[in-house]
């Protein structure tokens, strides 16, 4: 297979609070197992994210805590990018745009589009705060939403039912800040007139060509990515603005302009491009063949709340500036809800990412697999601490581990750990060797086409195939009659344990390090995996379990932390 260039992002966390299991399945996850499959294919990856540190939210949490914005991202940027690190999600670059390279090139962004009369300077009556002197932003303006009837929605978005906002469209708008009515004021801001540029983005997005030219093949993108944007273009795209009236975030770059920031949606997917620069710089690169190479594939992995700006938006902008690359596709994960009810991180009905790495210490693929295997990818799925039990106890444990335990003890019991010869095979044996050799290739299939729950269920099936064997042969009821046969079984299932330690490592990375120690092996691309795998003679080390079984107790634990 030739290799190609991928620039893959994973949404940049807002820096104002901590990861949770919702992050987790919704952007991070998939992301990090497709790019780990990537580079076991062999192709150069720039795995891409970053901390988003500017917009109103931040401004909102630092009044509340009496601290500033500098220390609120500070504070998060440090804990979620450990957080990230220890889960074994695995950027080339996990940046912050506080930095000033970001800062530099989303201004840079800027002037270019304002110099190619991409932007509309208008001035309007924007939402004013007399109390404390200042224009709202969309978040520090809550009201009833238009269409949901929520009490509290924002002035962006409602986060009730997920539709994105206008402040105008709140129904009894009030300030965040002093509970009072807002007055309407004049201010000028700079808008996208995103409506003239319907009807390239339908043909893209519809039919994935841009400008008359093959792009992508629409049928892989997601239905609901589709779904959405189609909505958006067909109710008719309408100007947005991308400055606000904030000291805090990336300045306007025009002389005679102050206080006026750009949008934190115009400003935060430029961050993909600034990390990349930085990536490159550090490890003697070329930020440009990553973003402006026709061959390059750009994906992006983001949550349905962020659809809009990353398909209609960040193209526009993208394709304004010129010589850019568009993405190939936008992979858009549902939501996850937690026991029945909606993730709320104020109502702390949330699993944190931190807490429960000090909770399950050294069972991060626990929950790397419970999260892949009900991942929301075409709906909105639900975790339940019942089926994390279930799915580690029931498959985990005694379907992959019992696996792999009973070929090592069996591989130490008969030749000292030493791999024995393939014999002759019966039809049975090339039945299961013609499974184990198809595993890789349904995998790689399911995975490129961003089906991950597809892929891992391949995989446990792979550990139940190799259970089966060994249950059907019974190698312990012939070493004594017939050793050539118990060889060749043996071999067999040793070359399942191989494979498994390969085609794991995008789901599992820490189990297959240890399997990896087990087996002497190290083997790391996608195409070992298969028949031939480990040599006859190879040398394997003593068995570990791979997992361990959780207890009821430990699990009423958790459950109780949600109701506190």
């Amino acid at each position: 297979m030739a290799q190609k260039k991928y620039t893959v992002t994973a949404a940049l966390l807002y820096a104002n609070g901590p990861l949770h299991i919702g992050h987790i399945a919704g952007a991070y996850l998939p992301a990090d197992i497709y790019v780990r499959y990537l580079k076991s294919q062999g192709h150069d990856v720039a795995f891409i994210c970053g901390s988003d540190e500017h917009g109103a939210a931040i401004t909102l949490q630092a009044k509340k805590d009496n601290v500033t914005p500098k220390e609120i991202i500070n504070k998060y940027h440090l804990m979620n990018k450990k957080t990230f690190s220890e889960f074994g999600i695995d950027f080339s670059i996990y940046h912050r745009t506080s930095e000033k390279i970001h800062h530099e090139t989303a201004q840079d962004f800027f002037s270019t589009l304002e110099r190619k009369n991409v932007f509309i300077k208008k001035t309007t009556k924007q939402f004013y705060d007399e109390e404390n002197k200042l224009f709202l932003a969309d978040r520090y303006i809550s009201g009833q939403c238009p269409k949901c009837g929520h009490e509290h929605a924002y002035g962006d978005q409602c986060e009730k039912c997920g539709s994105t906002l206008s402040p105008e469209e709140l129904i009894n708008p009030t300030s965040t800040l002093s509970g009072s009515t807002p007055v309407k004021k004049e201010t000028s801001h700079w808008y996208l007139p995103m409506q003239k540029h319907e009807e390239w983005l339908k043909e893209w997005i519809e039919n994935g060509t841009l400008e008359e030219n093959y792009h992508h093949d629409p049928k892989t993108w997601r239905s609901q990515v589709i779904g959405q944007c189609k909505s958006w273009i067909n109710s008719g795209l309408k100007e947005r603005a991308m400055t606000r009236d904030l000291t805090w975030g990336v300045k306007v770059p025009l002389e005679n302009v102050k206080e006026k920031v750009l949008y934190v949606w115009l400003d935060a997917p430029i961050g993909y491009i600034s990390a990349t620069k930085q990536w490159a710089s550090e490890n003697n690169k070329n930020w440009e063949n990553y973003w402006k190479d026709e061959k390059t594939e750009l994906i992006h992995f983001i949550g349905k709340d962020n659809i809009v700006f990353h398909c209609i938006m960040f193209p526009i902008v993208l394709k304004a500036h010129g010589k850019y690359i568009l993405p190939k596709n936008v992979p858009a994960n549902e939501f996850l809800n937690l026991e029945g009810n909606k993730l709320s991180t104020s109502k702390n009905w949330a699993i944190w990412a931190h807490e429960y790495l000090n909770d399950f210490k050294g069972q991060q693929d626990v929950l790397r697999y419970v999260l892949c295997a009900t991942a929301p990818e075409s709906k909105d799925t639900d975790f339940t601490w019942a089926d994390f039990l279930s799915r580690n106890n029931n498959e985990l444990v005694a379907i992959f581990g019992n696996f792999i335990n009973r070929v090592v003890v069996l591989t130490h019991k008969y030749w000292n750990g030493i791999v024995p010869s393939c014999n002759e095979l019966s039809d049975y044996d090339k039945e299961i060797i013609n499974k184990l050799n198809n595993t890789s290739i349904i995998m790689g299939e399911a995975i490129e086409n961003f089906k991950f729950r597809e892929a891992l269920k391949e995989l446990m099936n792979l550990a139940r195939l190799g259970n089966k064997y060994l249950a059907d042969t019974e190698p312990w009821k012939l070493q004594h009659a017939n050793k050539d046969r118990v060889e060749t079984i043996m071999n067999i299932s040793i070359q399942i344990a191989g494979s498994l330690s390969v085609l794991c490592k995008p789901f599992m990375p820490f189990t297959s390090i240890k399997l990896n120690n087990i087996l002497n092996l190290s083997k790391e691309k996608w195409k070992d995996a298969g028949m031939n795998i480990i040599p006859n003679e190879h040398q394997i080390n003593k068995g570990i379990h791979l997992f361990e079984k959780i207890e009821d107790a430990k699990i009423k634990e958790q459950l109780s932390k949600l109701t506190k």
